[in-house]
């Protein structure tokens, strides 16, 4: 987690802990119960510590879904650097179904972040940060489909896969949204492999 989330930097690995037991805490609830759920004494009950020690590093609802946010799209980038990696040592026979497939895996697994991106109560700090993560995911799947010899790297075919990438993550949203509707996964993966395959190759 970056320092500009935080009211005060854990510096000891005993503060470090605690912290991660607090964002641990916060994620249940916000899991559970939605946003409302996440006021600071709500949250420092569920982690066990005094309402002080919380407010040291998160002092408001919204220090906390920012951090939470962070760590949530700190994960879904390290998946797409992992996707990156492996991609420039591997052939893949369908890249974007594998894409889509594991991205619909993780917001399955995470009600967190689901109840978070959907609750509607993304502080503008947090939107900043999406803003930044869409570059970043967009700018991942670029690496991949290069390394996997699909598209040039040139500009042309960024722009390309940030299109992509953008109307990919709007359907996985709508996806499981609610109640969900999983079966726009198919749709969205034909949608895009024939939006990719008009794309020059190199």
């Amino acid at each position: 987690m970056t320092d500009g989330r935080l009211r005060r930097v854990p510096r000891q690995a005993r503060s470090r802990e605690k912290l991660a037991k607090v964002l641990a805490a916060a994620d249940r609830l916000l899991g559970e119960e939605g946003v409302e759920a996440l006021t600071t004494t709500r949250v420092a009950a569920e982690a066990g510590v005094s309402v002080g020690a919380l407010y040291q590093y998160l002092p408001d609802r919204d220090a906390i879904t920012e951090a939470l946010a962070e760590v949530y799209l700190a994960r879904l980038e390290e998946l797409m650097d992992s996707f990156a990696e492996q991609a420039a040592r591997e052939t893949w026979t369908d890249p974007v179904g594998l894409l889509v497939d594991a991205f619909a895996g993780l917001y399955r697994a995470e009600p967190g972040f689901r109840a978070l991106w959907f609750g509607r109560s993304l502080s503008d700090g947090t939107r900043e940060a999406d803003l930044a993560h869409k570059r970043v995911m967009a700018t991942g799947v670029h690496r991949i489909l290069v390394a996997q010899q699909l598209l040039r790297d040139d500009y042309p075919a960024a722009v390309a896969c940030r299109t992509a990438f953008l109307a990919a993550d709007a359907v996985l949203q709508e996806a499981f949204r609610g109640d969900g509707a999983t079966e726009l996964l198919e749709p969205v993966k034909t949608m895009l492999r024939a939006y990719l395959e008009q794309q020059p190759r190199p």
